[in-house]
């Protein structure tokens, strides 16, 4: 029987996560999909050299006058990527399917789902799509279409759906006007141009009619179930009957967000934080959900003492008095259990080191190195409280808090018994020297998350569930 796969040893890990080689070679096979070159090794071999799979790819739909046209050109001029629609591909390319598609308009014919994915497919594969990245505007429109376009490789990473009331919408488009030199669209009342020579040029575009707009909408509302479907996943839904300011912002806040990865992720959480911010019953609720190893340093370091092993000899001695344990005995220990087969497939979070900068680099060298860290924030006063009504039952080893968890009986209160750790003199000790260094800490790890611990447990987990689950932003990896 063959032996089971070892996991890859943390060096691997952390390089093959922070080059993001899994999302590197997804794109790569997007690529050759899309454009199916005749020779693949020297099409990827340009496209690494090209270095734009952060290039957008956006998709910018709705019903008729939700401002999809704006949204589009708006996105275009900010993120610097070219806008499609089916106005600049009919009358602005010079494509080889353009000719038969124009040929179909003047019919006032259909242009068949085919021909217009053909000629998105086209256009798509020119030099400056391929380098800026492209929004789509108002295509697909159906199932069919939808489908069609993933069959040619072309798989948008956001799709924008704008909504608003038909009876906003249908008021909207009886106003909307036309610039036809810059194709910027203008409304009689929400968004008059100031400049006399734009007003003098805007026209009125084609089938404004109620009835027409009506159909359209019924149209819009039978097939866009069909396009939902196939696009759920990467789908944001944004109300456009509100300031265009707002919209513009909720639109660009969400096509810069980057979808959770499908790549492989061992979590390794590092929870920092002043004494009595939660961190404990936060590493136990993540430990629980998601089977990673729960790790306190100072427990790690009873447990070595307890397990009279030969590091735990030399750590006695320093945990009997109340002093320090040098950084590298505790490094020695912690690196042994990070490294552990369980830490290795399940993941770990931990918490209680490191505490200053040192600490930090100290981790750093031995290739341990956290993938979420989360900066827990608490006021003082509310760490003097949880803190310093702590007692516990010397005969049960129960926990108690004189305001959040009584005893239940004055047997048991009388003969609670507070940890001297938990005096205010102490906890303010306590306090000051995490402060004295968190900021430098803050600095070291500048990826970080930060918690507002004051508040219920439960909305905190859910916080730093959503941070574990969602990627990080992208960030070039600094050469050495």
């Amino acid at each position: 029987m063959d032996a089971p796969a070892r996991p890859w040893p943390p060096p691997v890990g952390v390089y093959a996560e922070e080059r993001e080689l899994f999302r590197l070679l997804q794109n790569m096979l997007e690529e050759l999909l899309i454009h199916k070159p005749d020779d693949p090794i020297q099409y990827m071999i340009d496209h690494l050299k090209q270095n734009n799979d952060d290039a957008p790819r956006v998709c910018v739909l709705g019903p008729p006058a939700s401002g999809k046209t704006t949204v589009a050109m708006w996105l275009c001029k900010r993120l610097d990527a070219i806008r499609i629609s089916r106005e600049t591909l009919l009358f602005k390319e010079v494509l080889a399917l353009t000719k038969e598609a124009k040929a179909y308009k003047e019919r006032k014919q259909k242009i068949p789902n085919a021909l217009w994915a053909n000629l998105i497919q086209e256009r798509l594969s020119n030099v400056d799509c391929i380098k800026q990245g492209w929004i789509l505007e108002g295509f697909p429109e159906n199932q069919e279409q939808a489908w069609m376009l993933q069959s040619s490789g072309i798989i948008p990473r956001h799709v924008v759906v704008l909504y608003a009331p038909d009876t906003v919408l249908i008021e909207r488009n009886s106003g909307k006007r036309l610039d036809p030199f810059t194709e910027e669209v203008y409304h009689t009342t929400f968004a008059w141009p100031s400049d006399l020579l734009v007003q003098q040029r805007l026209v009125k575009p084609e089938d404004l009619s109620e009835q027409e707009i009506s159909k359209k909408l019924m149209e819009y509302h039978r097939n866009f179930p069909g396009v939902f479907q196939i696009y759920q996943k990467v789908l944001k839904s944004i109300n456009a009957d509100q300031p265009s300011m707002d919209v513009l912002s909720q639109v660009l806040t969400y096509v810069q967000t980057r979808h959770r990865s499908a790549a492989p992720f061992t979590p390794r959480i590092l929870f920092c934080g002043p004494p009595g911010s939660g961190k404990s019953l936060q590493a136990a609720l993540i430990a629980q959900k998601y089977d990673v190893v729960n790790i306190c340093c100072g427990q790690l370091l009873k447990e070595a003492v307890a397990d009279k092993t030969k590091l735990g000899e030399l750590v006695k001695p320093y945990i009997d008095s109340g002093y320090p344990v040098p950084d590298n005995l505790v490094m020695k220990i912690l690196a042994a259990r990070l490294n552990a087969l369980d830490c290795m497939t399940n993941g770990w979070v931990l918490y209680g080191f490191p505490r200053d900068v040192k600490q930090g680099e100290e981790l750093q060298k031995s290739h341990i190195i956290p993938n979420r860290v989360f900066f827990f924030n608490l006021p003082c006063d509310s760490i003097m409280e949880r803190l310093s009504q702590r007692r516990i039952d010397p005969v049960t080893g129960e926990r108690y808090h004189t305001t959040f968890r009584p005893a239940p009986t004055p047997e048991i209160q009388a003969r609670l018994r507070q940890n001297p750790r938990d005096k205010e003199e102490n906890i303010e000790k306590r306090v000051e020297t995490y402060y004295r260094n968190a900021k430098e800490l803050e600095v070291f790890y500048e990826d970080a998350f930060y918690v507002n611990a004051d508040q219920d447990p439960y909305v905190i987990f859910e916080f730093i569930e959503s941070c574990i689950i969602k990627p990080l932003p992208c960030k070039k990896v600094k050469r050495s």
